[in-house]
């Protein structure tokens, strides 16, 4: 059977649309377990749990327990924030990071992608439990347990996971547990191909059954805490036994009369926000293709990265200028920096800024844009249910299979990868801190009043997707059809990848003609790039959900 399309990302899917709860996330079979928890009287926590879970078994490279997670909960009028990500080890050491590192980049040290060094305390797990301990109507065990009967019994493996799947395995062949658990006689699974994973289902048997703590500071803690000082690694077991997740406040900007809902740092929904500041001054045009809309969003795009890449990174250690960056003022400021041609920016929210025209300069690339593992792998899902509760979240294990090591049958996370080892850097790397993280979950409010649940996910296309998708929203498009417009994913400098297929020829040679380096779908398709993979839940005026799921992944929309 051929799984080869003559084109990409033309879904045509229609809005679902139910009263009584949705789910969309990017598997269809961790959907329909969100959707029967709901079904069986659970509610949006529960469902969001269960849905996890599930993509740890389904998407195992993007997701799981060895990884970090976010999220944003609506319950009862307010909306709270989870952070659910770990910090380095207490034994990380900069200067012994720099010194046993053989990866650099410009001729600088960095802290590698693979292997022991980059693997950060997971804090999903304690995530998933704090969510439902808070929220939730079910016992934490009982939603592992679709989790747990899809990983022993098989799924068989989709489209677009296969060819991540494939495209990873190069990298994690050179770690035996991690070919044992991920390759089938050396080769990664095929379309349709089943997969199981044992050892992951009596991982989360025994969590279901001694609860948490046997990650965190239990037998499987142990396993972890093993694999990775096997491979270089200072992750010690106390540093599971001390890690706690953190409930605090979000972060939020109004565009064209909505409020836009991120997660606040040491996450990049900042860089969202201060770029939906810089767009609304300008009067864009509707069309999603049309280029001078185009042209000023990937600006904006730039403008709010520039900021973010310099200062995001844990609150609690360093100095971050979120007023500034959140400052509608600031934003319309720096949109005076915006000409008719693409340009390049400095970092300015962190100078003493009191208004006024700032200048010109050059500011830092997407470090995720060079060559090697593209930290795009991540799973984001959204639960409203009947009564209004809504879930965002966000789970990732950052590159794909994380550092590339496994233990009891999940991959461990590489989030150190993006600590700075520059120790004048905000986010340059120190015991026990939180490092600049991608994932961010999102919601939206109109007038005080809860309007959707909603992200879109893979590495720095997150902000840009938020950016990209807020905009079709508030110019009238349909949820689904929000997601499924033709969107561009800014790389660095001038370049910026569209998906040309479905952008008119002169829209392309406009921008061109403006200075973009415009890399063209199938070119930036073929290479392993993407743009990004949304899911959302919008909740209208008299309570009908509509639900939209990104034809850009696996997965779906479901309500009932």
């Amino acid at each position: 059977m051929n799984f080869d399309y003559p084109w990409q990302f033309t879904g045509r899917r229609s809005a679902v649309m139910a009263r009584n709860g949705a789910v969309a996330t990017s598997h269809p079979l961790a959907a329909r377990t969100g959707v029967r928890v709901l079904e069986d009287g659970g509610n949006a926590a529960d469902a969001a749990v269960a849905v996890a879970a599930v993509l740890n078994v389904v998407e195992p490279h993007m997701t799981g327990i060895g990884g970090d997670a976010f999220a944003l909960v609506h319950s009862e009028g307010d909306v709270t924030a989870l952070n659910a990500s770990g910090g380095a080890p207490a034994a990380a050491d900069i200067d012994d990071y720099r010194e046993r590192t053989d990866a650099t980049e410009d001729g600088e040290p960095v802290v590698p992608a693979d292997g022991g060094l980059p693997v950060t305390t997971p804090g999903a797990l304690d995530g998933w439990h704090r969510l439902t301990d808070w929220f939730g109507t079910r016992e934490f065990g009982d939603l592992l347990g679709p989790a747990i009967d899809y990983a022993r019994e098989g799924v068989p493996v989709s489209e677009w996971i296969a060819r991540q799947w494939a495209g990873a395995a190069s990298r994690f062949r050179q770690f035996d547990a991690t070919s044992e658990t991920f390759l089938h006689d050396g080769d990664a699974p095929e379309v349709g191909e089943t997969f199981r994973n044992p050892t992951l289902a009596e991982t989360f048997e025994t969590v279901a059954e001694e609860g948490i703590g046997a990650f965190y500071g239990g037998e499987i803690g142990e396993a972890v805490v093993q694999r990775v000082q096997e491979h270089g690694g200072t992750l010690e077991l106390s540093d599971l036994e001390a890690h706690e997740g953190e409930w605090t406040d979000p972060v939020s900007t109004e565009y064209r009369g909505v409020e836009v809902l991120e997660h606040p740092p040491n996450g990049q929904g900042t860089v969202a926000l201060e770029a939906l500041n810089v767009a609304s001054a300008f009067d864009l045009p509707d069309d999603p293709t049309d280029p001078d809309r185009l042209h000023h969003l990937i600006e904006a795009t730039k403008i709010g990265f520039a900021d973010g890449y310099e200062y995001i990174s844990d609150p609690d250690e360093a100095d971050i200028p979120l007023d500034r960056m959140l400052s509608p003022e600031y934003g319309h400021d720096r949109a005076g920096e915006v000409g008719h041609r693409a340009d390049t920016y400095d970092p300015k929210a962190g100078l003493d800024w009191a208004g006024g025209t700032v200048g010109r300069a050059t500011e830092p690339g997407d470090p995720t844009a060079g060559d090697g593992p593209a930290p795009d792998n991540t799973v984001y899902l959204t639960v409203v249910d009947g009564d209004g509760m809504a879930v965002s979240l966000i789970n990732s294990v950052y590159m794909s299979f994380g550092s590339a090591l496994t233990a009891a049958g999940f991959a461990l996370q590489n989030r150190g990868h993006s600590f700075s080892l520059d120790p004048t850097h905000n986010n340059c790397l120190a015991p026990e801190k939180r490092p600049f993280h991608t994932i961010i979950p999102a919601m939206l409010r109109e007038d005080g009043e809860f309007r959707a649940s909603w992200g879109v996910m893979g590495g720095s296309m997150q902000p840009q997707g938020h950016l990209q998708v807020v905009a079709n929203l508030t110019d009238g498009l349909n949820p689904q059809a929000a997601l499924d417009a033709p969107r561009f994913r800014w790389l660095e400098g001038q370049r910026v990848a569209l998906e040309t297929n479905r952008i008119p020829e002169s829209v392309v040679t406009n921008l061109r003609g403006r200075g973009h380096r415009v890399v063209e779908e199938d070119e930036f398709f073929d290479a392993g790039g993407h743009w990004g993979g949304g899911q959302i839940v919008y909740r209208d005026s008299d309570g009908t959900l509509i639900a939209g799921s990104d034809p850009r992944r696996d997965g779906a929309a479901m309500g009932f």
